[in-house]
């Protein structure tokens, strides 16, 4: 975010998180993670902690800052550069913290949420079903409900924090109705690490490695109907309200593309071809004009969104959409300049670019794909556009011939026109 969008308190978090970037987290931890040698980076999650860095927008009581989503989205662009995991690891906690601070009793907060901030307890969502993916509300994995207890049996994929998680916010059936709505059927829980609760870090991810991310298994799990977070078979309330935090983060986090961008730019100041620097080259230059103008254009609606968020936008949830979209494939489209811009070089691990190129491909997909997120906007648009209190001009009586029977009308309008049957 450039600081005349952000107010003095805002500037100076970006700020702080910015040097904490620059100053706390060194290369060597970054390459031991993308070698898989750490499989969870408790010790980054401990360092934010330590300065009050998780969890920004919740109350002070809990932890947190009490602060914006615009100063969040301020905070993840600094965070991006060093790479998927370690902003999964930085966002998990405003993820999993909206359900608790939103949907939490007191005892709720107290006992995970204010830990969790405080980095004692690390937490993970539990989201994905192998036979689900985009199909959410089919979700598998069942808890039934016998007295004080809930008996939960199913499992859970692509996990992040997995490896590193006390405990779990797990998505469930709870209401076995077969003719149940697909809003009704699920509930949240909060689920201890503990007997019955097996991870299993196996995936060999492309990118986004020593996140932890990983399978959760649960067999018979006793977890008490306490932890039930919301309301009985009230999951899907709690989910599209996790969606702002999961969407935001992740367009937030793709702004930290910056630092690819920065790298390339740098490159073509020094490589040098035909007797001058290759910025001197159009072919080069305008590969980086556009990644910096797609970069730009990413910050301004990720803003947008947050500031919508701020301000209880009622159309929040097209907004939010659009930025998680628009910015993630954005950054795909700026790493992939920055890697042209420094040719063969960029294709090797010489540079961190091939990294970072890794890293950015799993933004498309996670917390709602590409095209899930066309989806949502559509159905928003449409639903404003054709709403019959929507008091904008309607551009089709500026036609030439506004009365020209050639226009489109719905077949009962062309039945009044024509006559007969159509």
């Amino acid at each position: 975010m450039y600081d005349f969008m952000l107010s003095p308190e805002e500037r100076d978090l970006k700020y702080e998180v910015r040097a904490f970037v620059r100053d706390e987290i060194s290369s060597t931890f970054l390459r031991q993670m993308d070698r898989d040698e750490i499989t969870y980076p408790r010790e980054f999650v401990e360092k934010l902690a330590e300065r009050r860095l998780l969890g920004i927008r919740f109350p002070k009581k809990y932890g947190g800052r009490d602060m914006s989503w615009v100063a969040e989205v301020a905070a993840c662009e600094e965070i991006g550069c060093l790479g998927v995991a370690l902003g999964c690891a930085f966002v998990m906690p405003s993820i999993v913290g909206e359900a608790l601070n939103v949907f939490g009793t007191e005892k709720q907060k107290e006992t995970y949420l204010k830990p969790y901030l405080e980095g004692k307890r690390v937490a993970a969502e539990a989201l994905t079903e192998p036979r689900g993916g985009s199909d959410f509300f089919g979700a598998m994995t069942r808890a039934e409900l016998k007295g004080d207890h809930f008996v939960l049996n199913g499992m859970k994929r692509f996990v992040v924090g997995a490896e590193g998680a006390d405990f779990f916010l797990v998505y469930c059936k709870t209401n076995f109705d077969p003719d149940a709505h697909k809003y009704q059927r699920l509930s949240l829980l909060i689920v201890e690490r503990g007997p019955g609760v097996e991870t299993e870090y196996l995936y060999g991810l492309l990118g986004c490695r020593g996140g932890g991310t990983g399978r959760v298994v649960f067999r018979n799990v006793v977890v008490p109907r306490e932890n039930l977070l919301g309301e009985l078979h009230g999951g899907a309330l709690c989910f599209h309200q996790m969606m702002i935090p999961e969407r935001l983060t992740s367009a937030a986090a793709a702004l930290g593309t910056w630092g690819a961008l920065d790298l390339a730019a740098r490159y073509a100041s020094k490589r040098r071809s035909f007797g001058r620097e290759i910025r001197k080259f159009q072919a080069v230059s305008f590969k980086i004009a556009d990644a910096v103008t797609q970069l730009d254009a990413a910050r301004g609606l990720t803003y947008m969104a947050a500031r919508a968020v701020d301000e209880d936008y009622p159309k929040v949830r097209r907004l939010v959409s659009e930025a998680k979209k628009f910015t993630t494939e954005a950054a795909w489209d700026i790493v992939n300049n920055a890697m042209q811009v420094m040719g063969g070089i960029g294709y090797t691990d010489v540079y961190p670019i091939e990294r970072a190129l890794r890293d950015t491909r799993l933004c498309m997909i996670w917390t709602g794909t590409s095209e899930i997120m066309n989806l949502l906007i559509q159905h928003e648009y449409f639903n404003q556009v054709l709403d019959a209190s929507y008091d904008r001009r309607c551009m089709e009586n500026d036609a030439m011939h506004p009365d020209d029977n050639e226009r489109c009308y719905a077949d009962e309008d062309m039945q009044r026109v024509f006559g007969g049957d159509l």
